[in-house]
């Protein structure tokens, strides 16, 4: 066994389980293949992976990718929250490949998170790689701290955004992005 599948073991026994029945056998090594999955945000490098597919392109004007699914776990219980992420963005010069924008929302949200610093951290990434002249971010996420222990509201949302350049600076870049991001 590796250390994950053994401290799954002694949490199994510590709920009062008994890792040894049949049904719970291969649970140890089950849930840490799950959690090295669900945590491999941390072996990749978000920039490296947007630097592969800049392109040199005149256009200006907004860049948006809406409903990006995304699943990321709750760094405080280790309970995952999930939602949708739209990621916005006003090139200056630059472009990148439109799917790379979703794999940097799927690194940083297979780390263990607060869905605040997720935010923050899509928006930084694109802002440092492609320095254009705006990025906006806003997700909409569950909680299941929220929705299975704790407070137990199941139908609340959270919603966080970021945004840098003309996305801040102009009112009507901004609600152009939030008008598009509506349903």
């Amino acid at each position: 066994m590796n250390t994950l599948s053994d401290a799954v073991y002694a949490m199994l026994e510590g709920i009062g389980e008994d890792p040894g029945r049949e049904g719970l056998l291969k649970t140890p090594e089950r849930v840490a293949k799950s959690l090295r999955f669900l945590t491999k945000g941390y072996h990749e490098d978000p920039e490296e992976l947007l630097k592969k597919a800049v392109f040199t392109e005149a256009y200006d004007e907004m860049v948006l990718v809406r409903d990006i699914d995304l699943f990321s776990m709750c760094e405080h219980h280790i309970l995952p929250f999930f939602g949708k992420a739209h990621v916005a963005y006003i090139p200056d010069g630059k472009i990148v490949g439109l799917s790379k924008l979703a794999r940097v929302v799927e690194v940083f949200s297979r780390r263990l998170q607060v869905q605040e610093r997720l935010t923050q951290q899509i928006r930084d990434t694109i802002q440092n790689v492609l320095n254009p002249k705006g990025v906006a971010v806003v997700i909409e996420a569950k909680h299941l701290c929220m929705v299975m222990r704790g407070v137990e509201k199941i139908n609340s949302v959270t919603t966080t955004s970021a945004m840098s350049g003309q996305f801040i600076t102009s009112p009507s870049t901004r609600s152009e992005f939030l008008r598009l991001i509506k349903p």
